[in-house]
């Protein structure tokens, strides 16, 4: 079985296999898994590996299905270094990681965190050709994976969610769907023209730059609002809502592209102001 389309033999395979792993998308359900294991309180370093890599296996569903798709059976990208093959094996892998985590994660915590875990690979493997038909699939996809990762990531140390962590979720939820209206701008006219309806193409690129940054800001007053209401969040954690709103007021006015890779860099200062506040918390 071939596994690689442009080289052969096994380097060439696992160079195929390895291309799919996109540290930019992968690297946010890791931290988010983790950061919810910290803000859990004690962390169990058995069960946060377990659930961390249940999300890797996740999102590289993700990725290799969102390849398949789009170069083996819509035709719509140029090239693609895995084969039909490739894909299948890679998809069967990745499938096989996922279950060993959670059958872990299970016999560890217990059927809840399981539960809870699960629907991330529900949404790797259905992001395409189901989630990205529609305007609400393609562009909260990820956002709420990201929101997944963070709530089974605590509820893997707690067996509880609390005010604090659905919060944070929600926020997460919010702020990473305005970058994804954002990002989905660059594509609009490629978008148009095969009849995709992100949110861009739906509204118009002027008012789903609107809508984007409308829910930039919700987000950062979410932040400061559960900074400022809730005892499990440090006041600190303001400071996450101050950092990115620098980088969202410079990014606001920039083309699609490069407010992408300012907001996408903004999102991980984000978190790690979050993860120090959550950490230090000084004024505890």
């Amino acid at each position: 079985m071939a596994v690689a389309r442009h080289e052969s033999g096994a380097l060439g395979a696992g160079r195929a296999l390895a291309s799919q792993v996109h540290p930019v998308f992968m690297l946010p359900p890791l931290a988010t898994s983790l950061f919810g294991a910290l803000l859990a309180g004690g962390v169990d370093l058995r069960v946060a590996a377990l659930h961390a890599g249940a999300m890797f296996f996740a999102v590289y569903t993700a990725h290799v299905k969102d390849g398949y798709v789009d170069f083996h059976v819509r035709g719509e990208d140029d090239d693609h270094p895995l084969t039909v093959d490739g894909c299948r094996g890679a998809l069967v892998g990745a499938g096989i990681g996922f279950l060993v985590c959670l059958v872990g994660l299970w016999a560890l915590v217990g059927p809840g965190t399981a539960l809870v875990t699960l629907p991330t690979w529900v949404i790797g493997y259905t992001h395409a050709p189901q989630l990205d038909l529609n305007p609400v699939g393609a562009t909260m996809g990820y956002p709420t994976g990201i929101s997944l990762a963070l709530l089974g990531g605590y509820y893997a140390q707690a067996t509880a969610f609390s005010p604090r962590v659905l919060g944070l979720a929600a926020v997460f939820l919010v702020l990473l769907t305005g970058i994804k209206i954002i990002d989905d701008e660059k594509d609009y006219d490629y978008d148009r023209s095969i009849q995709k309806r992100t949110v861009a193409v739906v509204l118009g690129p002027r008012r789903a730059r609107r809508l984007a940054v409308g829910l930039l800001v919700t987000a950062m007053v979410g932040t400061v609002a559960l900074a400022v209401t809730l005892s499990g969040v440090p006041p600190t954690a303001a400071g996450a809502a101050a950092v990115f709103g620098l980088v969202a007021a410079i990014a606001r006015r920039a083309e699609s592209e490069l407010a992408t890779m300012l907001l996408i860099r903004g999102s991980y200062l984000f978190l790690a102001v979050l993860v120090a506040a959550v950490w230090f918390q000084p004024f505890a």
